[in-house]
């Protein structure tokens, strides 16, 4: 990942705070996608119960709990890129692209099928 980009800048970042505390030894790419999955889980707890408009409308305090567990994710994201050599802006832009193919406007828009049932 570029460095000059700013998740380049995150993610070499993460790797120093890492680095510092001798925690390399548990980011294998199994725990990484396991801390990944955990998180993502706790960010699904602050909208679990309540309603469309409830989520729409969070507080300032719910909506900075919820910007920390994005982050988490983020980070826990950046790390297990880092770990697999894989460079994420590269394969959004690659998946974005196979979308686009999948879901033509003329077939998706305004409906939420999945590209094999279009």
């Amino acid at each position: 990942m570029d460095s000059d980009d700013g998740l380049g800048k995150l993610s070499a970042a993460l790797a120093e705070f890492v680095e510092e505390r001798d925690w390399d030894q548990f980011h294998n790419p199994k725990n990484l996608a396991m801390a990944l999955a955990a998180e993502a889980g706790e960010l699904l707890e602050h909208f679990q119960w309540l309603s469309e408009s409830e989520a729409n409308s969070l507080g300032a305090s719910q909506r900075q709990e919820v910007a920390m567990e994005m982050a988490d994710i983020l980070m826990f994201l950046l790390r297990l890129a880092d770990r697999l050599q894989v460079d994420l802006l590269k394969a959004a832009d690659e998946k974005l692209e196979l979308n686009r193919r999948r879901y033509p406007v003329e077939k998706a828009r305004g409906r939420a099928t999945k590209y094999d049932k279009l």
